[in-house]
């Protein structure tokens, strides 16, 4: 276990001490938002990105030790466990290293290598690779056996062969080699698969720039790898690992390799004929398949989760987005044939009124609409109108804008609100049982107006992969996506804080500490018993435990309670500091809070415990001069131009404000009002060079970008941000992007699965090879 520990420090570049501690927490059932937050003493201050990274390499190596055991453990229930064969497999440090090392003793099916050798072919095989000065032929006479069904010297030899190809495929060191080599070298070659090439549909048209197209395996981007497999899942496209343009009758590097791994060299004995048509064997039957489908795996694991990174972090610039905050505002799911559904919610997000308008075509029942939104604005005083981004939003946007050009006198204000998810919460239990008499198109409204009033407490509600903030979501692993989404979600309702009195279930259960079920007890006992009035009384909710308390309290606000401090970060456990500080300076615990100018003049050194350090004191002071202080953003939303409603609309030389949605590893997207998001290439983000987009822009930031380039047919729309860019110039620069065009390396028969080989030629021509390589 130190071991790991050591190997986390290394990567983290952090302390081994520091891990044992976190370690220890995290075992004893402490959450991240918890330990990064109030227990900085004990960790040495990791934040918690940090704490995220320590816990998913703790999880991936404690996984790989279970594994290495269980390894251990079949081979020596085999007796064929030796100290060297021990070292090596508790030496291994990476999952693929161990399964290299347990491959030759992996249970498997009955091969043909297993049928000869149980025919006595063995020595056979042996005899021929120690001595090639051996006659293959005169050989193989010796060991004719008719029970097995080996009548002749050719069977004989063919048995020998599979028993030496099985040898040669599973040694640990030559995978190894092969590995590292392909890993380095190799391209992969992306084709259209037979019959594909002139399909003009729009599914197959998607992955065209892919039908001719190789490049580097080591740097591929995770958004054209996840693109080739989607690709290829769909029948599309056909993927191999190559290694470029070979010059005819030139032996594959691999076959080379083979060869000098086992060091089977030309010296014109009888055997090596025989040997060379082994290893070419071993290396297309056994090899090639093995080490393709290892090296695509790993690709797409690399690029899984690189974009389960992306997903995440889009998803935290979303939830942490800006709040309108309290008002009363009126929700508007835009519909065309069955209307504008139409909600009012209150500033705390209770609904007080519903229907359906409509001002759109067909139907076009403006005037009618009209006197029913206005009787709504003036009625319950609204301060926004939140508009779906859906189908019919721009025609139902200019609408409300003339509806309120007309009425003056209204203060509310229109708002697009991204409505990705609001049909999957709208049709989801939670919302059954929080609106059961409503209809799903109704609920969907309610959704957009609370999640413009606060993203965070009505994004809770939804599936994190529903929120439609990621790429190729659906092509990744759900289990580590769904995990790495439920982190996110879990440290920004903790980063923010949540109003236990006011909170819904759905956002009391991303707490830290609790779960679905705490957080319905907690709402009952609130239902039942009217308002929190102190932390304390969370104890007397069913369940609530220490330990619950513990992990879940600081993060949870009594707002007008009896203790100002329960309306803050400050941890119940350190109300006692906060109180001596008071007690020291002759003042009340509620005198110190906000006082920023006496706070400021505090020195944290002064007020440490045995138990409290100089981090958590520094922690307390900053709270108490600004408790419950929300991080997120002030609120600010983009104008769309108007009477660009659709894609058609659209001119190269526009200059448009935008709101991005989705930001990737080459670019953003941007929403510019026209129902497609527009994009804008990594090499157009900024006039200075960019590593990674979100350098520059985040989820949620409003920008102005300029119209470059517009495909109605592909429905693609090619933005800029640097502003004085031309339409029709190349933008790039220092990142401009690079696409392997067509090429002929690599390139094999079109619809097949695996590479076009070079031929072979004689064993001598790659015992030749490997001699020079070898002197």
């Amino acid at each position: 276990m130190s071991s790991i520990f050591q190997r986390i420090a290394d990567e983290l570049s952090i302390r081994e001490q520091q891990v044992d501690a976190a370690v220890a927490l995290l075992d004893e059932g402490a959450t991240v938002p918890f330990i990064s937050r109030y227990r900085k003493e004990v960790t040495g201050g990791l934040d918690d990105t940090q704490m995220r990274n320590l816990e998913e390499r703790l999880r991936y190596l404690r996984e790989m030790e279970d594994r290495r055991e269980a390894i251990l453990k079949s081979i020596a229930e085999q007796d064929k466990l030796t100290l060297a064969l021990e070292n090596d497999i508790r030496a291994a440090d990476t999952k693929t290293r161990l399964e290299d090392l347990y491959l030759p003793y992996k249970p498997k099916r009955r091969t043909k290598g297993q049928i000869a050798i149980e025919a006595g072919l063995q020595p056979l095989a042996d005899a021929l690779l120690q001595d090639p000065t051996l006659e293959p032929e005169a050989e193989a006479a010796k060991y004719l056996n008719p029970e097995h069904k080996i009548d002749d010297a050719k069977a004989a030899l063919d048995g020998a062969k599979y028993i030496l190809m099985e040898k040669f495929s599973e040694d640990a060191e030559l995978l190894g080699k092969l590995r590292g080599f392909l890993q380095r070298e190799a391209l992969i070659s992306s084709r259209a698969a037979t019959g594909k090439e002139d399909d003009k549909s729009q599914d197959v048209q998607k992955f065209r720039d892919y039908f001719e197209h190789d490049e580097a395996l080591k740097s591929t981007p995770s958004h054209r790898a996840l693109a080739m497999f989607r690709g290829r899942n769909e029948g599309v496209l056909t993927i191999a690992i190559t290694l470029g343009e070979q010059e005819p009758g030139a032996t594959h590097p691999c076959e080379v390799m083979v060869a000098e791994h086992w060091d089977l060299r030309d010296q014109g004995r009888a055997a090596d004929k025989w040997l060379g048509e082994v290893v070419r064997w071993t290396w297309r039957v056994k090899l090639l398949t093995h080490l393709e489908t290892d090296l695509l795996g790993e690709l797409r694991d690399r690029a899984e989760e690189d974009a389960i990174k992306v997903f995440a972090s889009n998803l935290n610039d979303l939830l942490l987005a800006a709040p309108a905050g309290q008002k009363a505002t009126i929700g508007l799911d835009p519909g065309l044939r069955t209307g504008v559904k139409v909600a009012v919610v209150d500033a705390t997000g209770k609904v007080l009124d519903h229907g359906a308008i409509f001002p759109t075509a067909p139907q076009n029942k403006v005037a009618e609409a009209e006197k029913v939104l206005t009787n709504l604005c003036r009625k319950y005083d609204v301060e926004l109108i939140a508009i779906g981004n859906g189908t019919a939003s721009r025609e139902t946007e200019k609408f409300v804008k003339d509806m309120l050009k007309k009425q003056p006198e209204l203060k509310a204000r229109p708002v697009m609100v991204n409505e990705s998810g609001a049909s999957v919460y709208s049709a989801s239990e939670f919302a059954a049982k929080e609106f059961p008499d409503l209809d799903v198109t109704i609920r969907g409204a309610i959704s957009i107006a609370r999640r413009l009033q606060d993203p965070l407490a009505e994004l809770v509600k939804i599936d994190p992969k529903s929120i439609g903030v990621g790429q190729y979501q659906h092509d990744v692993s759900q289990t580590q996506l769904a995990r790495s989404l439920d982190a996110v979600v879990e440290d920004c309702v903790n980063a923010v804080g949540v109003e236990v009195n006011t909170a819904s279930a759905a956002l009391l259960a991303r707490v830290s500490g609790l779960n679905a079920s705490l957080a319905n007890n907690i709402v009952e006992f609130r239902d039942k018993n009217g308002a929190f009035t102190n932390r304390n009384q969370l104890k007397d909710v069913t369940r609530f435990g220490a330990k619950t308390f513990e992990q879940a309290a600081g993060f949870l606000r009594v707002s007008g309670g009896d203790n100002p401090l329960d309306a803050s970060a400050v941890h119940p456990e350190t109300y006692t500091v906060v109180e001596a500080i008071a007690e020291k300076n002759q003042r009340d615990v509620k005198g110190l809070v906000g006082d920023s100018g006496f706070l400021g003049s505090l020195k944290a050194q002064d007020y440490v415990t045995e138990q409290f350090g100089v981090p958590t004191i520094t922690d307390i002071l900053k709270e108490l001069d600004k408790p419950g202080r929300d991080p997120r953003p002030e609120f600010r939303t983009a104008a769309f131009k108007e009477g660009v409603d659709t894609i058609k609309d659209l001119e190269p030389g526009m200059i448009l404000e935008g709101t991005v949605t989705n930001v990737t590893n080459f670019g953003a997207f941007v929403d510019i009002g026209v129902h497609q998001d527009g994009l804008v290439h990594i090499s157009a983000l900024s006039n200075t060079f960019v590593k990674d987009p979100r350098e520059v822009v985040k989820a949620g930031d409003i920008v102005k970008a300029k119209v470059m380039e517009v495909d109605v047919d592909r429905k693609r729309i090619g933005l800029s941000m640097r502003l004085e860019d031309t339409p029709g110039e190349k933008t790039g620069g220092d990142n401009k992007p690079r696409r392997q065009p067509g090429s002929k390396q690599g390139q094999r028969k079109q619809g097949g699965n695996k590479p076009q080989q070079a031929s072979v030629g004689s064993m001598g021509a790659l015992l030749q090879q490997a001699m020079k390589k070898g002197k």
